[in-house]
């Protein structure tokens, strides 16, 4: 059974998952949708007092069980295991739309580098888009076709710092820009009479548990690669404050370019893709920021993108004996093949369901419903099925407080996100 190099390995492969398109694309539309400063105290909260909680117990389980996502169900009770491929399948549709984002990253870097202004109203109106959601959906088989060590571990050693380095230097030319304090400003100071809205705080609950990778098992299958040595509690929050960090360093740089050009932070979702690559055009050395942000908005997605891959991989693997490399060559072909409709309703097939894009269908049922049941069924299995005091001594320090989170408060608010529909 492979094992992580070291606890450095096991942070940087974490943080990779953790980092995706969420952090830096997600986050500052969410932020510019729902009142700037404000919408960081609830988000705060739900990141500390609840995901990191979850991300505990996943770790704790997947150690404790060494199991993947399948294996741990059964071993928790074995009429459970099929919920372990519940939670399989919803990852793995998630994947496999994620994957078409993560295609549209791949090529603005290529249109970024080659100099190209590309509208993305052009680019989707073409079939380029499932070109590189195919090529991008071939590069992650490839890495965890590799292992945990020779794939994983070596990919995201690289491309975490280096994603970092990206960052902090997009940072660096922000500052210098005339509306970066205006931007920090939005940012950073909150309008506390939208607290009372009931959608601001399932926004922000959604954008924790989706930004953190909790509740995907994830972490529960990177958790059965830990050695027993490795503090859950303190590495957990370091993962945290990473990925936090990432998510406030992606606003203050994206915001003071929004200001300094007269953009709309609440643009949304088009805001990476459409809006900000005017602003590229026309700013000072504007196409290397423009290839710097592309790149980093391609490493996030793509670290993201491998770990869940990695779920299903660990979970087929040990369930039907099949090679890693074997695994992922099939997992690779079925997610390009259920990602393909996804792939191709934001192309020149402009593929719609009752006049809905397929991708868009997707993230409002599997993106966001999925994730609630995911994590459901992860926080009340293993709270409630397992000992207490086997979890105890597993986790550690904090887990008189971790544990009840997870048992009681976790699924209430599931339960409470589910039922009024403010998640995502």
């Amino acid at each position: 059974m492979e094992r992580w190099s070291s606890r450095t390995a096991f942070i940087l492969a974490s943080v990779g998952s953790a980092v995706g398109i969420g952090n830096i694309w997600r986050f500052s539309s969410v932020v510019g949708q729902n009142g700037g400063g404000a919408y960081l105290i609830p988000y705060l909260i739900a990141v500390f007092v609840f995901a990191l909680p979850l991300m505990i117990l996943e770790l704790a389980v997947g150690r404790r069980l060494r199991g993947d996502v399948v294996t741990a169900f059964g071993r928790a009770r074995p009429k459970f295991r099929p919920l372990g491929w519940v939670v399989c399948a919803v990852v793995f549709s998630i994947l496999s739309y994620y994957l078409v984002v993560t295609g549209w990253t791949l090529a603005y870097v290529e249109f970024s580098a080659a100099g190209r202004s590309v509208e993305f109203s052009d680019f989707t109106t073409s079939y380029d888009p499932i070109l590189y959601f195919i090529i991008s959906a071939v590069m992650m088989g490839a890495i965890v076709s590799l292992g945990i060590k020779n794939g994983i571990e070596r990919f995201t050693k690289l491309l975490v710092p280096l994603s970092f380095l990206l960052l902090l230097g997009l940072f660096a030319f922000s500052w210098t820009l005339p509306g970066f304090w205006e931007g920090i400003r939005f940012l950073f100071t909150p309008d506390f009479s939208v607290l009372a809205d009931p959608l601001l705080w399932g926004a922000a609950f959604g954008q924790a548990f989706f930004s953190l990778s909790v509740g995907y098992g994830i972490l529960l299958t990177y958790g059965d690669y830990l050695d027993e040595d490795v503090k859950l509690f303190s590495s957990s929050l370091i993962i945290t404050v990473a990925d936090l960090t990432v998510a406030i360093l992606a606003g203050m740089v994206i915001f003071p370019v929004v200001f300094t050009y007269g953009l709309e932070p609440s643009a949304g979702a088009e805001l990476a893709f459409s809006t900000l690559p005017r602003a590229f055009e026309v700013m000072p050395y504007g196409q290397v920021f423009a290839v710097a942000f592309f790149a980093l908005l391609f490493f996030a997605a793509m670290t993201s993108a491998v770990s869940m891959l990695e779920v299903s991989a660990a979970s087929a693997s040990r369930a039907f004996n099949v090679s890693r490399r074997g695994v992922s060559l099939v997992l690779t072909a079925a997610v390009i093949g259920l990602g393909l409709p996804s792939a191709l309703s934001y192309s020149a097939a402009d593929l719609r369901f009752q006049g809905i894009r397929i991708l868009d269908i997707m993230d409002e049922t599997v993106g966001g419903f999925g994730l609630v049941l995911t994590a459901t069924l992860i926080a009340v299995t293993f709270t409630w099925l397992l000992d207490d005091e086997l979890l105890r001594r597993e986790i550690g320090r904090g887990s008189r407080l971790i544990l009840p989170m997870v048992k009681y408060a976790v699924p209430a608010v599931l339960a409470l996100a589910l039922a009024t529909g403010a998640f995502f």
